[in-house]
C-alpha cells in the first residue's frame, strides 16, 4: 500500500499508527523495501522514512491479525485523515 498522506508518514501519523496497532492482540510489523520494523514502536516506524508515494507492506500476526492488517492498512489509504487536528 501507498502512503498517501501528502507529508509522508511524520511523526504525527506515525504515532496515530502505533496507537492503533497497540490496540490489537498481534504482532505488527511495517516493511519498506523488504525491510521490517515493529509497527508497535514509534522509533522503528520513523526509522522508514517513508514520504508520500512510498510503498509499504503491513503484516501482523496473533488473535486479531486479521483486523489489525485492514484497520491499520484503512488508517494509511485514508492519508490519516481520520486523525487531523
Amino acid at each position: 500500500m501507498k502512503v498517501v498522506n501528502e507529508h509522508g508518514l511524520h511523526a504525527r501519523p506515525a504515532t496515530e499508527f502505533v496507537r492503533l496497532a497497540s490496540t490489537f492482540n498481534a504482532d505488527v510489523q511495517v516493511s519498506k523495501s523488504d525491510v521490517p520494523v515493529d509497527g508497535k514502536s514509534i522509533a522503528s516506524m520513523l526509522t522508514l522514512n517513508a514520504p508520500c508515494g512510498t510503498e509499504l507492506r503491513i503484516r501482523a500476526r496473533g488473535a486479531d491479525a486479521g483486523r489489525a492488517v485492514e484497520e491499520l492498512a484503512r488508517l494509511v489509504a485514508s492519508g490519516f485523515t481520520r486523525y487531523a487536528d
